[in-house]
């Protein structure tokens, strides 16, 4: 009856034109079937069985320039060999992943598994389970996934990560495995030119400044920095001790806004002073990743906020052959001054929340359990990032390593990233810890290996409010209409000052801060607080 009830409201809200769904139950045990499905020991593979699993997942942009469906990849064809188990994919349209799934749910006809974000459900992944969308998965881990069970036992902060405040498991997580895999994005800049100015690295906000400068007057840069708007919370905020939404204060431990607290007025009137100086670029709120790419790879930018391999590695590959002394550095916030320390940066969570959960209505728990479980043992993790030994990669002093198959292209010459996305899943997400050796590789310029260690800031993720931290039912559409208005009134008021649209000055930041506390921010950060109370005491 709940599904009926939540299926009959989720198509009157996409009838309405909306996306979000909300619906109403009783709880349930949500268990599966007790009857084991097949005579293979838990734990062992490949299993012998003749189920056939329903899999929805979106087709990565790794993958769909070669693939219309990862059945026929390498990679999954290795992996039904292991596991033993068949697969019939579900890939919705690459531009309306939203729409399908809430389409998927509406029709009540779901596959075995479902590859989605369900820390965005309305009322969180309790209220999925609840709602009879999502298997809570305890019992099912205890009996069917040795793997997963161990991984999560041995370390405590990704068990708490990936359950509910109710203690309810949802998920075959994806994990990355270690603190380097957080950090692969971030500032950079042209080292050759620091070379040629005689300039160093710059530390400190005002040393950035001088060397735009020196970049504007110079080199000749008409937008010394570049980089996508919607990407500003890395445009140096760390360094004025905030982050671009809510995050934990290293002061007092709690949830705090960060575009309204006073190292956010300050950045933005030195952004704004920046931008007036012609030093940012003045396209900066519309410019697009392929007009970073070009500016960074000719002369127009010095720098920008840019990924390791999609930033530094495209600009060099492009700009290296006309200009053999092209060089990016990879550079960590800068702070206000030398002598002060960083504490804040903008990490990937460690928990991403794009992950695999087995329908309530699947028919086939036991076997989707145990397929998933596969890639959390040795023999997985080495399946899910490099792929098939022999062919993907080989052993050397028991080290996995890509082979000049996969670091060339195959021999289709792909580019790296689709290369790895068709023999193996180390570069996206998926049920399966990520294994930092494979980043090693990945990462071919000795720059781009340089940045991963600059990037990283020890701690700093712990400051970061985890995906899996949640309101309660009750809270999550209160919290939802309101931070929902204030992200837009805040970027909104933001693009308008740093542009010099508005004036920054004590009566248009108190009048700002006003309106948000009319908008209730306070209930909302009281809300995140009561959250994360809750996500400590797991």
């Amino acid at each position: 009856m709940k599904r009926v009830v939540l299926c009959l409201l989720v198509l009157l809200i996409l009838a309405g034109g909306g996306g979000t769904l909300f619906a109403s139950g009783s709880s349930s045990s949500n268990a599966p079937a007790a009857a084991s499905q097949t005579k293979t020991p838990v734990g062992q593979y490949p299993i012998d069985t003749d189920v056939t699993l329903r899999y929805w997942v979106q087709l990565h942009a790794n993958i769909s320039p070669n693939y219309t469906n990862l059945g026929d990849t390498p990679f999954y064809k290795e992996l039904f060999k292991r596991t033993g188990v068949k697969i019939s994919f579900e890939h919705p349209p690459s531009n309306a992943v939203s729409e399908a799934y809430n389409v998927m749910l509406a029709s009540g006809d779901l596959p075995d598994i479902i590859e989605y974000n369900f820390t965005i459900y309305p009322g969180g992944p309790e209220k999925a389970i609840y709602d009879e969308i999502i298997l809570k998965l305890n019992d099912v881990i205890d009996k069917f996934a040795p793997n997963l069970k161990a991984r999560l036992k041995s370390n405590s902060q990704w068990d708490k990560l990936v359950k509910t405040d109710d203690g309810s498991y949802y998920v075959f997580p994806f994990i990355r495995g270690d603190p380097k895999l957080l950090y692969t994005q971030g500032l950079m800049m042209r080292k050759d030119w620091l070379d040629d100015l005689g300039l160093q690295p710059p530390q400190t906000i005002q040393e950035w400044h001088d060397v735009l400068v020196a970049f504007r007057d110079k080199k000749g840069a008409t937008a010394p920095f570049t980089m996508a708007w919607s990407n500003r919370g890395r445009m140096f905020m760390p360094g004025f001790g905030i982050l671009n939404e809510m995050f934990i204060s290293a002061d007092d431990k709690k949830v705090h806004f960060g575009p309204m607290e006073n190292g956010y007025r300050r950045w933005l009137e030195t952004m704004a002073q920046w931008y007036k100086e012609g030093l940012i670029d003045k396209d900066v709120m519309t410019v697009t990743a392929a007009q970073i790419n070009t500016k960074m790879s000719t002369n127009v930018s010095g720098a920008a906020v840019g990924s390791i391999q999609s930033g530094m590695g495209l600009w060099t590959t492009t700009a290296r052959p006309n200009n053999p002394r092209y060089m990016i550095t990879a550079l960590q916030y800068p702070v206000l001054n030398r002598n002060d320390k960083l504490v804040y940066s903008v990490a990937t969570q460690p928990y991403a929340a794009d992950s695999a959960a087995i329908s309530a209505t699947s028919k086939n728990a036991e076997i989707a359990a145990r397929f998933l479980d596969f890639g959390y043992g040795t023999l997985g993790n080495l399946v899910y990032n490099f792929g098939t030994e022999g062919e993907s990669y080989t052993m050397r002093n028991n080290q996995p390593f890509y082979t000049p198959f996969i670091m060339g292209g195959t021999d289709k010459k792909w580019p790296l990233a689709q290369a790895i996305g068709a023999w193996a899943r180390g570069n996206m997400a998926g049920p399966f810890i990520q294994d930092p050796r494979y980043i090693d590789q990945y990462y071919d310029q000795p720059e781009q290996t340089a940045a991963l260690s600059t990037f990283a800031l020890q701690g700093a993720e712990n400051f970061m409010l985890p995906a899996s931290v949640s309101p309660t039912q009750a809270e999550s559409r209160e919290y939802a209409s309101i931070i929902n208005e204030i992200n837009t009134y805040t970027a909104e008021r933001a693009s308008r000052w740093v542009l010099g649209t508005d004036p920054i000055n004590d009566t248009t930041w108190n009048e700002y801060v006003s309106a948000l506390r009319r908008m209730n921010i306070d209930r909302a950060i009281a809300i995140q607080n009561a959250a994360l109370d809750r996500f400590n005491k797991r």
